[in-house]
């Protein structure tokens, strides 16, 4: 099996590997192991400098965390394998980015929703939750898990799935960076490699008006229809969307889509059946620091006139460069609340404010967006506060999740990234 490999600022290829997509860093050392073996022993490693240390999937690490100054990361990029294990049952390596893992499961007829990026890694998504392209048809990314392979804190390599440390699996899906490193995921792919997806365009002249018709539009569509919506700023808002409908019937799509393209703010569109490996935008270009952006992020249940007119006036304050709204619900709302980690069964959109730097004017922009949050989702907010995590779960599933990291990091290892060991 060999050593794992460190790549230090001394080395050639230390360029390659110090930043994320959003972040530039200066780590001490990178390793880069290449299976689950190799993963314990960077882990020993890492334990053993008196640093911080960051895991890093390979993707974009939105929140930043997957680098650092001075410290040490551990990069699961050549753990990258996409395996058919029969039937729709998949398995994926976390270091795998879901453009590459479309683009395999399209040629076995299969697809698993992932986020609007094909250049985000499999691990960071598939651990937080996953609020996807497909996903008010097939929920969210987590929901598809099957069973995991896992590194806990100890060194152990550990499977759980629904059978085997079912508490570890239950915390992995929408907790898993609190409680191990994934080194392999198993995943019941869906049944619709072929979608059809319409790009849209719209001048906003009333911005609260129109995202108060997208949010009734949204929850009234079938539940093949998920949705995401981008929304700039300026004296004439404008915004862009892409709608999917999980599958290739194009009466049944026609139908579909009728709603959203009748909207009186369209200004041009198209629509068209694709497979589904051209949904995610996809570069595979490596990650620099290229797109230097911090967010902040909220579950909401509804976009109604309130919450619409706040999504406005954010924007209208010039502290937000974008607001981001994703359609949740569907499928994602039909788990139990008890049955992940990740709790927010009953809320239709996640709304993020993006901004290119931090700063009080960004903070002060979603203020009221803050105050009307009913969750957040992890992977899109970039600058945790402590009580941050009390919004990421509910404190039944908090209390649950507290317990089982005692069980499982009770030495508080993993504490890189909404740390819930904390009091």
């Amino acid at each position: 099996m060999g050593d794992v490999e460190v790549v230090t600022p001394r080395d050639p290829g230390y360029g390659r590997v110090r930043h994320v997509y959003s972040a530039t860093g200066r780590p001490a050392r990178v390793l880069l192991p290449r299976d689950t073996e190799q993963t314990a022993r960077a882990l020993e490693t890492a334990r053993s400098f008196d640093e911080p240390f960051a895991i890093r999937s390979g993707g974009h690490g939105i929140s930043s965390i997957a680098t650092n100054d001075g410290g040490t990361v551990v990069d699961l990029r050549h753990l990258d394998r996409v395996e058919r294990l029969g039937g729709t049952r998949v398995a994926l390596g976390p270091g795998a980015r879901w453009g590459a893992v479309a683009q395999e499961l399209y040629g076995w007829g299969l697809a698993l929703t992932s986020g609007d990026s094909g250049d985000v890694g499999v691990g960071g998504l598939a651990t937080t939750g996953g609020i996807g392209l497909l996903g008010r048809a097939q929920g969210l990314t987590i929901d598809r898990m099957r069973a995991v392979e896992l590194v806990a804190a100890d060194g152990r390599v550990v499977r759980a799935s629904e059978d085997e440390h079912p508490d570890l699996f239950w915390a992995v899906r929408g907790a898993g960076a609190n409680v191990g490193i994934v080194t392999r995921f198993e995943f019941d792919a869906g049944q619709t490699p072929d979608v059809a997806r319409a790009s849209l365009a719209f001048k906003l002249g009333d911005p609260v008006s129109f995202l108060a018709h997208w949010g009734r539009t949204v929850e009234a569509a079938p539940r093949e229809v998920s949705a995401f919506l981008y929304v700039g700023p300026g004296s004439r808002p404008f915004a862009q969307a892409t709608v999917v409908f999980a599958g290739d019937d194009v009466d049944r799509t026609q139908r579909a889509l009728a709603p959203f393209t009748a909207l009186p703010w369209l200004v041009g569109g198209r629509a068209e059946l694709v497979p589904y490996p051209a949904v995610p935008l996809t570069s595979g270009a490596p990650h620099s620091g290229q797109q230097a952006a911090v967010m902040h992020t909220a579950l909401v249940e509804h976009l109604d006139e309130e919450l619409a007119g706040l999504i406005a006036g954010a924007l209208a304050s010039g502290g937000a460069q974008m607001i981001q709204v994703r359609s949740t619900g569907g499928a994602v709302n039909d788990v139990d609340p008890d049955a992940t980690a990740y709790a927010h069964r009953h809320q239709n959109f996640s709304v993020t404010a993006v901004a290119d730097r931090p700063g009080a004017a960004f903070d002060a922009a979603w203020e009221p967006l803050r105050a009307r949050r009913d969750g957040i989702y992890l992977s899109f907010e970039s600058n945790h506060r402590p009580e941050d995590v009390d919004a990421a779960f509910p404190p039944a599933t908090l209390a649950r999740l507290r317990a089982t990291k005692r069980d499982w990091d009770p030495d508080d290892v993993f504490s890189q990234n909404f740390d819930v060991g904390r009091r």
